[in-house]
């Protein structure tokens, strides 16, 4: 199998601590594919026609892509339990709340990065990083003992997603006001899954 890849999208990320934690790294390919929204490279609209990574090239079947897809086959293939039928519901929610935390920074990113600079709209970033810490507030208020559980595949995408805070908004300052949050990605950063997924721009 093959994973079209990226060294600095959360998204990719994710697949790659999941990978780390199952024991599962050393069986796909690592294929590293530079692209973008405006210029989608050949081989990764062959892999997934919205020209977006990850997407995972199996051996046999068809192409999988979209990280959540993703992540569930790879665990379902390892039976490694990272999303557990007895809080499935609250793992899936988590995951998809850290997903949308990456989404909001990556068009903060690309608003800056894609546009002319005369044409940037600063209300829209201001409105996506709003997005970022309504998500994040919720975390900290309603999600720590969720988080301090047993590992699960929530866990893992909020890890991904508060790494790519620091990583691409840092100045923002996520962390005012989340201490328990603040607390619990101290100690979940230092897993080595995270620590040999850091990413590199």
């Amino acid at each position: 199998m093959k994973l079209i890849s990226s060294g600095t999208s959360p998204f990719v990320r994710k697949v790659h601590v999941l990978l780390h934690e199952t024991g599962q790294y050393d069986d796909l390919e690592i294929a590293p594919i530079p692209t973008s929204p405006f210029d989608t490279a050949p081989e990764v609209a062959s892999a997934n026609p919205l020209g977006k990574i990850p997407a995972l090239i199996r051996d046999e079947g068809p192409t999988l892509y979209d990280s959540r897809v993703i992540c569930r086959f790879l665990d379902d293939r390892a039976q490694s339990g990272l999303y557990p039928e007895a809080r499935l519901w609250e793992t899936l929610t988590l995951e998809a709340t850290a997903d949308g935390i990456m989404e909001a920074a990556i068009l903060m990113l690309y608003e800056h990065r894609l546009r002319p600079a005369e044409a940037v709209l600063e209300s829209w970033v201001d409105a996506q990083w709003d997005k970022i810490e309504r998500a994040v507030e919720a975390l900290n208020a309603r999600w720590i003992s969720h988080l301090r559980g047993p590992l699960d595949m929530g866990q893992i995408a909020v890890g991904c997603a508060l790494a790519y805070l620091d990583f691409r908004h840092d100045a923002r300052g996520w962390r005012k006001g989340n201490d328990a949050l603040d607390d619990w990605f101290a100690l979940f950063s230092q897993r080595d899954s995270m620590k040999a997924t850091q990413p590199a721009d």
